[in-house]
């Protein structure tokens, strides 16, 4: 075991390094639930926002199967619509569902109450930073609206088709979803420093940061690769948007079209890819580093067993946060760059697999000869394992140059992707959700439902995507509207694309299961108790469930061990919380 006070009675963790503060308390209706300074609140609405648009782009991925399964069936999908469909999905699930989710919405209802604090370091500024959030989604929202609808440049908006005539949605589309990433950003600054100084400056006493849970740990890193990697993005928008809108040439080369020389000359399209990758490539692991830290922690409590190797994970999720940097351009391996760096980042590629190896390998070690109890938040956390070394997998293959370049742009890619992107974090926030809905609410959610909705998306998932992997393999490209005509094509590839579509739907609507259960659950649901899960973690010891403003009443906790004291020997229960005494535990 890892920094465990058992045994030592006379231990006393040392004084409080910041006081106690008086928190601003709501005085009415607007600010308990609309303007609330509360970051549990905060959350939920982050969670809520993020859920719905995340629903629009689950939408949109129907239209797009509907065209690849049945081309020509559906005459209201034109392939101007198609482009559009892909470029909101995409941009949606990456930025405006999975990293606000599990930043906005996990961070701001886990980091105080895990930390034993009482809130958030600056509870205005987070409050700003949903609302500038939610301004972010609906001026992107608004885009739908437009005559020529939003941008269809693809959700990596390369220039210069982003801005040029014939691309769709390259007037108002492109310049509201430009925008409304640099307000994102804006407002993900914002939260993102509350996170950072709350992690170092608001631990309640005796929480180290080797005590801290690997939740914590995931999404504390995370955030400081996106304090770092999102100002390039920001960049490269505003670089893009006077381009469009000034007529600058940042990113726009010399350009003749319909035999005409146009206005711009001298940039370069390959610096905005640089400067989008360097913030996609820490992306992957912006979403994916709290997925990590969420799986370590309902591992460990369903399993009844501490984590395998803390301090390894907890370096594991730091290094893997720093070689994310080093990775970007094997996204680029077609962009016409020098082919030794080529060799170096197919390299990194490599080498960053090591320790995201490790961390399987530990959570693997965890459940061994653990007591696994088969939850909903234990099944979702085991799809997710398996999906992500599936989707792991096929990314070696695409890191390496010479298997690269024929894949690119093909199915195979939006496989991998998927699996690694989109499933797999999916699967984490399931998780996570069925885990942490007692405490938010106070009921648990019903479990005959979870499972029904488990299965469905667990298996169609695989259904969608493992079938698309072989029709990469065919060499069908992706983004293309229509393959029906092209003659290398089999006619397996056209009854894997109906296939495909029809369990994309499938999945889609099993959803509503999932969505009927937190709706129903919340007023019928069985009660949980403060403690349902007999958990370790502070965030489960709150005096009251749901936790009150300020989360622990008139005293904080103290902690005097590590987060995964599971089946201690000699311990009256199969637990021992972070608050509870050395010398309670030896009178037990």
């Amino acid at each position: 075991m890892a920094d465990v006070a058992l045994g030592k009675e006379n231990y006393v963790p040392p004084p409080a390094e910041v006081e106690d503060v008086e928190l601003p308390h709501a005085h009415s209706w607007w600010t308990r639930y609309v303007f609330c300074q509360d970051a549990k609140v905060i959350a939920i609405q982050y969670s809520l926002t993020a859920i719905a648009i995340g629903l629009v782009a689950l939408v949109l991925s129907w239209l797009m199967r509907l065209q690849l399964g049945f081309p020509g069936v559906f005459s209201f999908i034109d392939s101007s619509q198609y482009l559009q469909f892909i470029t909101m999905h995409g941009m949606i699930m990456v930025i405006y569902l999975l990293t606000a989710l599990f930043l906005g919405g996990f961070g701001n209802y886990l980091i105080p109450l895990m930390l034993g604090a009482r809130d958030m370091v600056f509870p205005f500024v987070n409050m700003l930073s949903y609302w500038i959030y939610l301004l972010a989604v609906l001026v992107l929202a608004a885009s739908f609206f437009l005559p020529e609808g939003p941008t269809g440049a693809g959700w990596t908006l390369y220039p210069p088709q982003a801005i040029l005539n014939g691309t769709p949605g390259q007037g108002g589309g492109i310049i509201l979803m430009l925008a409304s990433l640099a307000l994102f950003i804006i407002g993900f600054t914002m939260g993102g420093l509350n996170y950072v100084v709350t992690v170092l400056q608001g631990r309640c006493r005796g929480m180290t940061l080797m005590r801290m849970p690997l939740t914590v740990w995931g999404i504390f890193t995370a955030t400081v690769l996106a304090l770092l990697a999102f100002p390039a993005l920001f960049v490269g928008a505003v670089m893009l948007l006077l381009d469009r809108l000034l007529g600058t040439s940042f990113f726009m080369p010399t350009l003749i079209s319909m035999g005409e020389q146009l206005k711009y000359g001298g940039g370069s399209p390959i610096l905005f890819q640089h400067l989008f990758w360097f913030f996609g490539h820490p992306e992957v692991y912006i979403v994916a580093l709290p997925a990590f830290g969420v799986v370590s922690d309902l591992i460990a409590t369903h399993a009844r067993k501490n984590i395998f190797g803390y301090r390894m994970m907890v370096w594991a999720i730091v290094i893997i946060g720093a070689l994310s940097f080093v990775v970007l351009a094997h996204h680029m391996y077609v962009s016409g760059m020098n082919p030794y760096f080529g060799y170096f980042f197919a390299t990194t590629t490599l080498i960053i697999a090591v320790p995201t190896a490790i961390k399987v390998y530990n959570w693997v070690l965890t459940l061994w000869r653990g007591n696994i109890h088969l939850t909903l938040p234990m099944l979702f956390s085991l799809a997710f394992i398996v999906t992500f070394v599936n989707g792991g997998l096929t990314g070696l293959f695409l890191g390496n140059v010479s298997v690269d370049v024929p894949l690119s742009d093909t199915m195979f890619v939006v496989a991998h992707f998927h699996m690694v992107m989109g499933v797999a974090p999916i699967m984490v926030i399931f998780g996570a959700i069925y885990h942490w809905y007692p405490k938010i609410t106070g009921h648990m959610l019903n479990e005959t439902l979870g499972k029904i909705h488990f299965w469905i998306t667990f298996l169609g998932a695989y259904a969608i995507f493992f079938p698309m992997h072989y029709v990469g393999l065919m060499g069908i490209p992706r983004r293309y509207f229509d393959v029906s005509d092209m003659n290398f094509v089999p006619p397996s590839a056209h009854d894997l694309n109906a296939f495909i579509t029809v369990m994309a739907l499938i999945v889609g609507v099993a959803q509503i299961i999932f969505l009927f259960n937190l709706a129903w659950s919340l007023r019928y649901g069985k009660e949980a108790g403060g403690n349902p899960w007999r958990a370790t973690t502070l965030e489960w010891q709150t005096p009251e469930t749901p936790p009150g403003h300020g989360n622990w009443g008139k005293e904080l906790p103290v902690v005097y061990r590590w987060a995964y004291d599971y089946s201690v020997p000699g311990a009256k229960e199969d637990f021992i919380p972070q608050n509870v005494p050395p010398a309670a535990v030896r009178a037990a």
